[in-house]
């Protein structure tokens, strides 16, 4: 698969899974994994699932997707942008940037999501 192919099918999985439970994104995470959410930093699977967790109950709506190669041949970024609905308030516009990093052909973890809500700008 391309560096494409595998981010679109990748945010169509996180947003699908982080929307119907959490817990099932575990998998995508390691130990490494650092997620930066809300310029709150935390590392690895388990307590990246309970800060996600702690958000509550959320709807992605994704608007927009920027992929590109990393430096590094294993790897890809990704940019979203969209709206997302906590706890089924009025949705709030979102991006969030991940770094994937293969492990073996065609497996990848994320190895940094940094998510942001955008207020009136």
């Amino acid at each position: 698969m391309s560096a494409e192919e595998v981010a679109k099918a990748f945010v169509q999985h996180f947003y699908q899974t982080c929307d119907a439970g959490v817990d099932a994104l575990g998998g995508l995470f390691n130990d490494q994994s650092m997620l930066t959410f809300e310029g709150q930093q935390v590392q690895g699977s388990a307590a990246i699932i309970a800060k996600l967790k702690s958000v509550g109950t959320v709807k992605h709506t994704v608007k927009t997707t920027d992929i590109q190669p990393s430096a590094n041949p294993n790897a890809i970024v990704i940019f979203v942008t969209g709206a997302i609905q906590i706890g089924g308030d009025n949705p709030l516009h979102f991006c969030e940037f991940f770094h994937l990093v293969g492990t073996s052909p065609g497996q990848y973890y994320v190895h940094n999501d940094v998510f942001r809500l955008n207020y009136g700008l």
